[in-house]
């Protein structure tokens, strides 16, 4: 066999190993006010990147719509993991506050967790995911 073949038989062979190790993880944000805007959603794996967008592990963006919005993340690894989600209804990119710095467009995160005079920790939203399995999980947004 050429190394070529050797080659590509090995990627193969890892492409293959890693996509057993991965599963779906479905999150359904309940409790959607209304249809303005967008409902966006981020995934954390850690404490040091909880509620940093730049620094998620996986972000994805629906169009609003009063009720429930399902979102899918496929082929996600092993780990511990928080979620947090807000219906952007000015479709700004960015959760709107107050002046005390207080949402004013509804926010939520996995567990339902809701911190004390601010918002959760990592540890109060996170979850396992075993990543041979799909998973489903759901939350409310608060507003």
């Amino acid at each position: 066999m050429t190394s070529m073949k050797i080659l590509a038989i090995a990627l193969v062979a890892a492409v293959a190993a890693s996509s057993a190790n991965a599963a779906d993880l479905i999150i359904k944000v309940k409790d959607v006010r209304d249809a303005k805007g967008s409902v966006l959603i981020s995934l954390y794996d850690s404490q040091e990147s909880f509620l940093k967008p730049p620094l998620a592990k996986l972000k994805q963006k629906a169009k609003a719509s009063k009720g429930e919005i399902t979102f899918v993340f496929h082929d996600v690894p092993a780990g511990s993991y928080a979620a947090g989600s807000f219906q952007d209804e000015d479709d700004s990119g960015k959760l709107k506050t107050n002046n005390l710095g207080v949402p004013s467009e509804g926010v939520g995160f996995s567990n339902d967790a809701q911190g004390s005079g601010g918002p959760p920790k990592f540890a109060q939203a996170s979850f396992v995911f075993d990543g041979k399995s799909d998973k489903t999980i759901s939350f409310s947004l608060n507003y």
